[in-house]
């Protein structure tokens, strides 16, 4: 019986350990910042936006270099989405090839990649 306390204690420890590393990332507070901003989202979703939920995906990194693909549940008082990122981390920069919002009622796609490249 302690066995399998203790294999349950360990693997909800490693679970929460790299949801904590996964929200702590760059590319997911940088997601979350770019939803919580979007005049489109916060028209859908209301105000304030919060993530929320667990995420899936994967992040990895390398010294200065990386990959992430990882998507987030966000919601409002409106209405309920997800926020999903996907790029590459090259010489200690991240390159976002794909950063949107999917609204879960009508399922829009709203492209947040545009505003961030608008602002380079």
């Amino acid at each position: 019986m302690i066995i399998i306390l203790l294999l349950v204690f360990g693997a909800g420890a490693i679970f929460f350990g790299v949801t904590s590393v996964l929200k702590n990332s760059t590319p997911y507070e940088f997601a979350i910042e770019q939803a919580s901003n979007n005049i489109i989202v916060i028209e859908s979703l209301g105000e304030p936006i919060e993530a929320y939920g667990i995420m899936q995906g994967k992040i990895s990194l390398n010294n200065d270099s990386g990959k992430v693909d990882i998507k987030a549940p966000i919601k409002g008082p409106k209405g309920e989405g997800s926020v999903t990122v996907k790029g590459e981390k090259i010489e200690n920069k991240w390159i976002y090839e794909e950063l949107y919002v999917l609204i879960k009622e009508t399922n829009e796609r709203i492209n947040l990649l545009d505003k961030v490249l608008e602002g380079i």
